[in-house]
């Protein structure tokens, strides 16, 4: 019996050195390394933006092993040398004016990854008491406001053949963004080169009905055009390709959710915004979702990925708009090796 009792004791000690061994070793040991991500948007935390933050705030980048950060943007072009220069890994900005970017640099180290809105929000808004209706003639013999850097402006020389508007016809006149929608409320000028989904909103706050309110959506009169897109500095891509990846995937998931309720998007933007009146943003979100991100060609699709054939066109009209020298193909724009598959990336 005292073998047995010993054998026991023997047992029990050497049992409770392992325990505090793996206890000590838990503790010491490194949690798994997170790769860092430093993102930047396009603009500020509005609800366009829920999918961004939904990934985040429901831990869909952490189980990609990614540490992101999301800065504010100072506007959709803007983007694209923040992220070429490498002060940001990746980037939210619009392919178009990438394009443009890259047809004067090809060696620029930035790519486009996926695309979020398929059609882009590229608009003139105008109010229907001073002639401007969905008909994009109606702008003739109109005066148009017009922020210099503003990608639905950049687009004017193409829209005006697509649409078949005679240009000389149309008075255009500079005006700064915070001056845009309160210069049409006034009636100061006829109507504005905007994103649909923030220009109309806007308009609405300055006290304009929204009977009162038109909207010409490029896309939906001729010009068909990709929108604001993923980007990533290709160094960054090339030393952690899985990052991107995981990244990707984890913005689909995102995505899907500030689809299936903008309500819960909107509140994961206004924890960032508290400024953001609730009501407005869920208008915002849902505008943007029905436009330019859930459209009929991803529901069949995915989201995220590009037809070759409209890429080419595109590149096509921008030689039109923005003077392209045709220095670039869409190979040399859209890098499709990181995308999840088309089954991760359909919304509801």
């Amino acid at each position: 019996m005292l073998g047995v009792s010993l054998s026991r004791r023997v047992f029990s000690l050497a049992a409770a050195a392992l325990l505090t061994g793996a206890a000590w070793g838990a503790a010491v040991l490194p949690a798994a390394a997170q790769t860092p991500v430093k993102f930047t948007l396009d603009w500020k935390f509005e609800g366009p933006a829920a999918g961004f933050f939904l990934a985040m705030d429901k831990g869909y980048f952490e189980e990609e092993g990614l540490d992101v950060t999301i800065d504010s943007g100072a506007g959709s072009v803007e983007s694209i040398p923040r992220v070429a220069t490498g002060a940001y890994d990746m980037g939210f900005g619009d392919i178009n004016s990438l394009i443009k970017f890259l047809d004067a640099d090809k060696s620029q180290k930035v790519r486009a990854v996926m695309v979020v809105y398929e059609r882009p929000p590229f608009s003139i808004i105008g109010r229907k008491s001073q002639g401007v209706t969905e008909d994009p003639k109606s702008v003739e013999g109109k005066t148009l406001g017009a922020p210099p850097p503003d990608g639905a402006f950049a687009q004017w020389k193409a829209f005006v053949q697509a649409a078949g508007i005679d240009e000389s016809k149309v008075t255009i006149e500079s005006v700064g963004f915070p001056v845009r929608e309160p210069m049409l409320a006034q009636g100061q000028v006829d109507g504005i080169f905007g994103f649909a989904f923030s220009s109309v909103l806007n308009l609405k706050a300055q006290g304009v009905a929204e009977d009162d309110i038109s909207m010409i959506l490029m896309a939906e009169n001729g010009l068909d055009l990709y929108g604001n897109s993923i980007l990533v500095n290709t160094d960054f891509a090339a030393e952690n390709p899985d990052a991107v990846k995981g990244f990707l995937k984890a913005l689909a998931k995102g995505f899907a959710d500030a689809v299936a309720s903008p309500e819960e998007g909107v509140e994961a933007v206004m924890k960032r915004n508290e400024v953001l009146t609730k009501e407005i943003e869920i208008e915002r979100l849902e505008m943007a979702n029905e436009l330019n991100i859930n459209t009929p060609y991803v529901q069949e699709n995915g989201f995220g990925g590009v037809d070759q054939d409209k890429l080419a066109k595109s590149i096509d009209y921008l030689k039109i708009s923005m003077g392209l020298e045709g220095n670039v193909g869409p190979a040399d724009i859209f890098d499709d090796s990181y995308l999840p598959p088309k089954e991760e990336r359909m919304l509801p």
